[in-house]
This record gives C-alpha cells, structure tokens and sequence, in this order.
C-alpha cells in the first residue's frame, strides 16, 4: 500500500467550516499545536506491509486493505479498473442501503465520503482513499475484537466500529483508521430467559444482526422484537446503544429500553457481561449512551413480545388547490391529533415539507383499523372540509411483521445534511400551543429546509432498569430531524448547507424548546453544546463510566462522550486536543 496522494480540497474546506461552525470550541492549530494525534498513513510510526500481513495472519486472513467500490468508474490509481458497464450499475444503486452495508469501507452518508472515490465525478477524478479506512477486520469472534483493539493501540491508530455503515454522524468511519466491521456477526435465538428483574422470552442478538434479519427470526418464533423502521440498521450497535425509536415505542418503549444485558468487549480486552446487576454502571451506559466509546458490543440480550394483530395506515396529501395556509393548517389539525394516537399505542413515521405531508407508516399494534381509524378520522374530516384530495389507505394485519412488510415505504439513504431536536408534547396539546411551532416550521421551510418526525410516548414504558436515554425522550411528542440537501458535486453549497443547518434551522427549533435535546442517532454532527444536547443531564456520569473503562481514552467516535478531547485535523487525523491553560 502506498502513501495517500493530497487529501481533496473539499476536506480541508469542510473541517474549516467545522471549525467556523463550532465557534471556535478547540484550540491550537494542527500538529503545530503539540498535540499527540494517532498515527497516520505515511507517518515513520505507520506499521510496514511485513506488520499488516503479520497482523492478518494471526487473525486467520480477516483482515481486508480498503479498496473504494467507485475504483471501477474511475483511472489512474491502483484498486480495480474502470469499467464502464458496472460503473452505470453501480450509479444506478448507490443510494440504496445495501450497496454499502455489504461493503467493508463505504458509508452510506455520501457527505462522509468526501467524493475520495466517488461514481459521479468524472473518470478521470481522483479516486483515493482518503477519508475511507485503510483496513478492516472482518470480526466473527471475541478473540478478532481483542486482537484488534491489542494491535490498534499497541500502533497507536484510530479505531473505528462499522457494521453496517448507517450512520449520520461519521462515527463508522474515518481517515487513517481501522476498522472493527462487526456485520457478521449475525447469530440470532431465542430463549427463556430468568432473573429476578425479567422472566420470560427473550432474544439474543449478534452486534451484526440488521433490524430486518431481527424481525424475521422473531416472527418465525411467533415473537416480535422492538427495533426501527429502517430494515437495515444494526439494532444492537448505535440503534439500540443510543436509545432506538420506532412504531413500536409507543407500546413497548425504546430499543434501550428492552436490553436484559450486553456482551462487550474493553479496551483492554476484557470480554464482560453488563445487566442491571453486573457490571450495572456499563450495563447503564450502554442502554442509551451511545455507542463505540465504552467498549465494543458482541452481543445483546433483549425482551421480545407475542406477535399481535396490528392495524396500520397511510396519509399523504399536497398543496395542489389550495392555499398554503389552508394546507398548513389541516397539517396543524394533524400534528394536534398525535398526543390521543401516540397514547393508544400508535407510533408513525411523517415528513413535512412546504406544500407537501405524507405520513407512512401509522402502526397500530393490538388495535383494529376500526379503532385506528376512529383516531385519524378527525384530520380526513379537516381535509374533506378543505377540500384537499389525499391518498389514504388503512387495513388490518395478522401480525407486525405483516404490516412492516406491507406499510413500510423502501428506505433509500438520506440525501441530506441532518440536525435532531425532542419536540415536547407540551408544543401540541392545543391549538394556541402549537402556534410557535407552526411558525417555526414555516421559517424553516422559508430556508430551503424540510422536516420530518417520529411520534410517539414513551414516558410510562416500563423499564428492565433505569437506562442512561436522555430524559428529553420520556415527555417527547415526536421526534424532529430537520435537513438542508446534500449536493454531490457543489462544494460551496455543501458548506452553505451545513451553516444553514447549525446556525439556522436548528436555533429556530432550540428558541422553542429551551433545555431541550435531541436524538443522538439523528442529530447534527457539528451541534454545539453536543453534550447537553444528546446526552442532557446524564453526561457527566457517562463520562466517568468511560473513563472507568477506558482510561486510556482509546475509543472514540464524533459527538461520543468524551469526544471533546479529540479533533480531526485538516489532513484527516485524528489528534487530541490541546487546550490553552
């Protein structure tokens, strides 16, 4: 492997702005600063191809030199050669998920990639590693994870945890780093499980079993598992460790909220058991924490349920004919009917942009679609009324998985720059409380943003034990994420969506929500106040629990706990941070 050729203009552009974005939290600048930083590609430090092969025998040939899959649309570099024919097919499936999550290297977040190698830019356009990984270790054991933690510290280099590389925060991936690619690790079943805080099934899941996978395997038990509506996320990586929503959290809680225990790795090669009474305060953290800074997930433990009948639904509806402020306001008459629908048990996916609401999926489990119906039929009258035509369709299903497979929508990547915020039910409990918010969503959209949300009420869940989820989740009507668009090949807009994002769309929200916070999984990577935001009171014993099983602070992943004593530099690194005295 040879050195990296000159990162692309657009890095040192975007962690510029980074910077700009953040208003100067760090100081020093560069290595120039003093600050010790891992050790990076074409460092004297960096472990010589006799050490990698080395490496990769004593883990049995896992280990896996990144070769970006956009190699093919491109010349002039050493992965594979330029085809045109499959270049076309990959163009025609890169914003589909599983593109990427079978891949050891490539995140789904296209922004993250930093057009390194990427298939829309010309043939003859660089193609380099650049903010990719440079190996991966293709993990199936506890012994691969020690291994790779051993020899990621005993080097000094940057580890990064991937499974399934849905992510928007950048924590799957990272110039100069090693990856630890749990995906494989995929052994699912089912057993009885005993305790004196839970008796009854559970499930035991792999860090690599993806949500879909999860769900099937309980079905065939006649079981339900709670995970999220996207069928490809990782359900005991970030989901669950950072808090997990979906249409099941109204009636069965968060992702967190389900763990009986966790299998994890320390950094010092520790394999340990995390319940609510060994090793209690890991157990805690874990449970909506965060993931990859306390230690790295082998496998969860969680509470699974009997599959039910569930009722479920659809709603979309546009401007077409009417006014704006007849359309914005039938989507008021919408918004004030989730507090009643989120108290039955109905959890719903919408998004919302200027002219245009669609709401798919509604999942009703252990309701009727009589009974569903009943709850949305207020808004079909606001629209009727209106004079709005809407697409609606509702129906019964035998089982959840049968309604997930036939309510919910195909998942393509997010194609936009992301920021997160709790909107408390408070803000829609009537039609003079919800003012603020409408008028905020207005402006945002006045700004080129969209919005969507996930509602639900987790405030009365019952808990296997107390968990470390922000306290923001428990009196929460929905949860926003708001975005500005990504553009593949503009640069200055990609900036300017970033600012627009930090220092636009999300004061707007954070003036209406003081002391609020936001999802972790979902939120902005360069939010200021990060740790108040996404962690809220619960930070400052986070970070004492890392501390005690990290105390060499190895892991590390952007807007992690503890992450403020890090910064990635212009050229990609990864160094701490030197504060001034």
């Amino acid at each position: 492997m040879g050195l990296l050729r000159p990162v692309p203009i657009f890095l040192a552009a975007l962690f510029a702005a980074a910077a700009f974005l953040l208003r100067d939290t760090w100081t020093g600048q560069g290595t120039e600063s003093g600050s010790i930083c891992r050790c990076f590609p074409g460092d004297t430090c960096w472990p010589s191809i006799t050490e990698w092969n080395e490496f990769n025998r004593s883990l049995g040939g896992k280990l896996i030199a990144t070769n970006p899959i956009a190699s093919i649309c491109h010349d002039n570099h050493p992965f594979a050669p330029y085809d045109a024919e499959a270049c076309a097919r990959l163009q025609s499936v890169w914003e589909l998920p599983e593109t990427h999550y079978v891949s050891p290297s490539s995140p789904m977040p296209p922004f993250y990639a930093n057009m390194s190698c990427d298939p829309f830019t010309p043939r003859e356009a660089q193609c380099i590693i650049g903010t990719y990984v440079q190996y991966t270790v293709n993990a199936s054991s506890a012994q691969d994870y020690k291994s790779t933690l051993a020899f990621a510290q005993r080097n000094n280099i940057r580890l990064v945890i991937r499974n399934t590389g849905h992510d928007y925060l950048s924590k799957s991936t990272g110039a100069g780093a090693i990856a630890l690619w749990t995906h494989h690790i995929r052994d699912v079943s089912v057993v009885d499980y005993e305790s004196h805080y839970y008796q009854g099934k559970a499930m035991k899941l792999g860090a690599g079993v993806m949500n879909f996978e999860a769900q099937a395997a309980a079905h065939a038990q006649g079981l339900l598992v709670v995970g999220g509506f996207c069928p490809t996320v990782g359900v005991a990586g970030g989901y669950t460790q950072g808090g997990g929503h979906g249409t099941l959290a109204s009636r069965y809680g968060l992702g967190a909220d389900q763990v009986l225990e966790w299998e994890v790795v320390t950094a010092d090669g520790q394999q340990l058991t995390a319940t609510p009474t060994e090793n209690p305060d890991l157990y805690w953290a874990l449970s909506g924490g965060g993931g990859g800074t306390y230690g790295v997930v082998l496998s969860m433990t969680v509470k699974v349920y009997p599959e039910t009948k569930v009722a479920a639904a659809k709603l979309s509806f546009t401007s077409q004919g009417v006014s704006l402020d007849t359309f914005n306001n039938v989507v008021k008459s919408v918004l004030l009917g989730l507090p009643e629908a989120n108290d039955a048990g109905v959890g719903s996916l919408w998004i919302y942009a200027e002219g245009f609401f669609m709401m798919q999926p509604i999942m009703a489990p252990g309701l009727t679609a009589d009974e569903l119906s009943a709850l949305i039929r207020p808004s079909l009258d606001e629209l009727d009324r209106n004079g709005i035509t809407y697409d609606y369709a509702i129906g019964d299903y035998p089982t959840y998985f049968d309604a997930f497979d036939a309510m919910n929508p195909p998942y393509n990547i997010t194609q936009f720059h992301i920021g997160g915020r709790f909107i408390p039910r408070s803000l829609i409990e009537s039609k003079k409380a919800i003012e603020p918010l409408m008028d905020t969503f207005k402006f945002m959209f006045s700004k080129g943003g969209i919005m969507s949300g996930m509602s639900l009420n987790v405030s009365k869940t019952p808990l296997v034990a107390p968990n470390s989820v922000h306290p923001g989740w428990r009196t929460s009507a929905f949860v926003a994420v708001y975005g500005a668009p990504f553009y593949k090949l503009d640069y200055e807009a990609n900036i300017e969506s970033l600012d627009l994002v930090t220092n636009v769309l999300g004061p707007s929200l954070e003036d209406i929500t003081p002391r609020g916070g936001a999802y972790l999984n979902e939120g902005n990577i360069y939010q200021p106040n990060f740790q108040e935001t996404f962690y809220g009171s619960s930070y400052d014993r986070l970070k004492s629990i890392k501390e005690r099983y990290d105390p060499n602070d190895f892991f590390y992943g952007p807007t992690a706990v503890g992450s403020e004593a890090w910064r990635i530099e212009r050229d990609g690194r990864l160094c701490q941070v030197k504060r001034q005295p």
